[in-house]
């Protein structure tokens, strides 16, 4: 397996690496995201994420189900993303493909819901280690405050 993109981001005084996995169904989980609609899904896809300033490292549109693996920047607030990814992609859909509607009755074109899980270069484990190594102070667990 290729090694992964390292793409940090960079602001005023940080610099970032936020990556997440996204995965969700269309309603009903109907078999619908094939040929001119699967490729207008994946069009619209990366357009809507590079509006939102989104990378897509890689992603699959399934008949039934979209992946997306993305890099983004910080100040964005996954549900948001996700919200936007989805409803915009069913807006132009449905404009696209008349015939989606009788389908998809009741202005739904996506399952509510998602799937999503953060990804990073390092783990746990290894955070727990480096932090181990370190000088200073153990901090474990609630730390109370005053007197």
């Amino acid at each position: 397996m290729a090694s992964m993109i390292q793409l940090y981001r960079t602001g005023g005084h940080t610099k970032t690496d936020m990556k997440v996995h996204l995965v969700w169904v269309p309603k009903w989980r109907k078999r619908v995201l094939t040929g001119q609609v699967g490729e207008a899904v994946r069009d619209l896809l990366r357009q809507i994420a590079s509006e939102q300033e989104m990378y897509i490292i890689s992603g699959k549109v399934a008949p039934d189900h979209i992946h997306l693996f993305v890099s983004y920047p910080i100040s964005l607030h996954i549900p948001d993303a996700v919200q936007k990814l989805k409803g915009k992609s069913a807006y132009k859909l449905f404009q696209l493909f008349p015939h989606l509607k009788k389908i998809f009755w009741g202005r739904y074109f996506w399952a509510r819901g998602y799937f999503a899980a953060s990804s990073g270069s390092i783990t746990d484990e290894l955070i727990q280690k480096y932090i181990e190594e370190q000088e200073g102070e153990e901090v474990h667990g609630p730390v109370e405050l005053g007197s």
